[in-house]
């Protein structure tokens, strides 16, 4: 269980504060794998995107005693250098580390030995994104001694920009997903009506799912069961396609996920292709493969580039169709192969020795 700690005393001294977009409660991603990993060489904060309301008190949470996140109580992202510097002991520190570029404007208030941007989505495409974002990305771009991209395609968009960026696509924790060494794994209680065959997804479901693909494959196969795992996010409710065999079961822990999985008889990447997919590396591929299930994917650009050969690759209901009735079956070998070459923690390792030549 985390502690909390008290947000009107000065924070201790850190090594590493990680700027981040996203929430650590919310979907377990990119950030939560490599941060906590990263936390037993350095003590980090991380400090969230400000919720608002100054009037309520900002929220300081240990997850370990080497990894605290900061969840600001601030009207405006500007202010967040001066809400910052009230609270934290010192202006000069190891290592900023930015997932975001709308948090550049702490760099006018802090200095940091070595100045990290880890891209591992192209922000300024998605639906909603501040027009200045561009402007920023590129300040920090400027700001940066070391850039991550979180794919390929970012990697070959980044390196026009910057002279020291490296290539860590999203990696995986086997053994998590895997369920090797669980003898019996119990059917989730939202899943006992559901009628197979199951074709699942398990993400954030907003503007990069083809809801009209989703809607269509549905319909035309009335005897599979499209389960979507996770939350809605920047589309309406009211926007998802209803059929009778569509089946929304909302937001699940990391901790669960292997347990849905290993029900799905296919597991699905319906992603539409727009500038919000143009540069996306799924997570989640990787966790798919390491449970050992037929994949059927969109055309996203990394996913044809890497496994064009053990994925099924779509363009529309028709295809996604023939896939669900004829799913791939010689995949094992290359999923074990793709495997064997990846982890969270070698990822992490590698981040560490690159920033620690720099800070040499």
């Amino acid at each position: 269980m985390n502690n909390y700690l008290d947000s009107s005393k000065r924070l201790p001294i850190y090594d590493m504060i990680i700027f981040c977009h996203l929430r650590w409660d919310f979907v377990y991603q990119r950030p939560q794998h490599l941060i906590t990993r990263l936390s037993s060489q350095y003590k980090i904060l991380v400090v969230e995107e400000p919720i608002g309301r100054s009037d309520k008190k900002s929220e300081i949470i240990e997850i370990s005693p080497s990894l605290h996140v900061l969840k600001p109580h601030i009207d405006h992202l500007d202010e967040l250098g001066s809400y910052l510097k009230s609270i934290l002991k010192d202006s000069k520190y190891l290592v900023g580390w930015f997932y975001s570029a709308a948090f550049v404007s702490v760099l006018n208030t802090f200095d940091f030995e070595t100045v990290v941007y880890d891209c591992m989505d192209e922000l300024t495409l998605f639906k909603g994104a501040s027009p200045e974002l561009l402007v920023q990305e590129n300040s920090l771009l400027s700001a940066a001694d070391i850039v991550f991209t979180g794919g390929k395609s970012l990697y070959e968009s980044k390196k026009e920009k910057h002279h020291n960026v490296f290539c860590f696509p999203s990696s995986v924790d086997v053994s998590h997903f895997s369920n090797e060494e669980i003898e019996h794994i119990e059917k989730p209680g939202d899943l006992k009506n559901i009628n197979s065959p199951i074709i699942g997804y398990y993400g954030v479901i907003d503007e990069r799912i083809d809801l009209e693909l989703l809607q269509q494959t549905a319909l035309q196969n009335p005897n599979a069961s499209l389960v979507m795992i996770g939350p809605i996010c920047k589309i309406e409710e009211s926007d998802l396609p209803r059929t009778e065999n569509i089946h929304y079961l909302g937001m699940k822990s990391y901790e669960e996920l292997p347990q849905y999985l290993h029900f799905f008889d296919v597991a699905m990447m319906p992603f539409a292709l727009n500038d919000s997919t143009k540069f996306i590396s799924p997570t989640k591929t990787l966790e798919y493969m390491a449970a050992m299930k037929p994949i059927i994917s969109t055309k996203i650009k990394d996913v044809v580039t890497e496994y064009s050969d053990c994925v099924s690759l779509i363009d529309n209901a028709d295809d996604f169709s023939i896939s669900i009735e004829q799913p791939m079956t010689d995949f094992h070998a290359k999923y074990e192969q793709i495997l064997e070459n990846t982890s969270w923690d070698r990822t992490a390792e590698k981040m560490c020795t690159i920033i620690n030549k720099v800070l040499a």
